[in-house]
């Protein structure tokens, strides 16, 4: 049985440096060239290893995805609906003005211009983006259910809102915005959640429809 070459590069830091290439230039902006020059390998190995660009790009997304994951558990493990917001805001301007990576968000910036040859690139950024506003849709819902959220407190929308501004931060982040700045946004952008419940309550909901605090304080 004839066995295949090994590959002479170490294929997690080929990706890191794709990422960088893609993350900064976008996608249909990173030529072959630059990507092959960033990886340090030559074309027929990226064909090998990878089949095409495209593919090259969904395996990068995936080793974005691993090296945020860490992130967005911790945000939604926070005790309190609100307390996941802030963590997710607040994490966001920090990784997007991160030193040691490209400014933003890979998964806004390397797909914001593509033409139709490349148009299953927003839909598959997209469709992660919506991955992480599902989860922490489904982290609200169960605060929601808790009593841990204002009785008026929609969860899908409020998920919806984090998310657009995360958006938000990212673009500014890429157009040279500072952590300072971005993080005074995350600030703002707490205002309009609807505040949790105070320390020690929980909301509950009566029969009639009404709300009311379980600690006796009217919504």
């Amino acid at each position: 049985m004839v066995m295949g070459r090994p590959r002479a590069f170490d294929v997690n830091e080929a990706l890191d440096r794709a990422m960088k290439v893609f993350w900064s230039k976008g996608y249909e902006g990173a030529s072959l060239a630059e990507l092959t020059r960033a990886m340090k390998i030559n074309s027929p190995s990226l064909y090998a290893a990878f089949g095409s660009k495209e593919e090259l790009f969904h395996a990068v997304l995936d080793r974005y995805g691993e090296w945020r994951s860490d992130f967005l558990s911790d945000a939604l493990a926070a005790p309190t609906g609100r307390e996941v917001i802030e963590r997710f805001l607040r994490g966001n301007a920090d990784l997007a003005t991160d030193p040691n990576a490209p400014p933003g968000c890979l998964l806004v910036l390397s797909g914001l211009s593509c033409g139709s040859a490349a148009r299953t690139i927003p839909w598959e950024l997209a469709r992660r983006r919506a991955g992480m506003e599902r989860a922490i849709r489904e982290r609200l819902e169960r605060a929601a259910a808790e009593g841990d959220l204002t009785p008026d407190a929609d969860p899908a929308a409020l998920a919806h809102y984090v998310v657009i501004v995360a958006i938000g931060i990212a673009v500014q982040a890429a157009a040279g915005a500072t952590r300072e700045d971005l993080r005074k946004v995350a600030e703002l952008a707490l205002r309009a959640v609807p505040g949790a419940a105070a320390k020690g309550r929980k909301f509950r909901r009566r029969s009639s429809g009404s709300e009311r605090a379980i600690a006796g304080a009217e919504y």
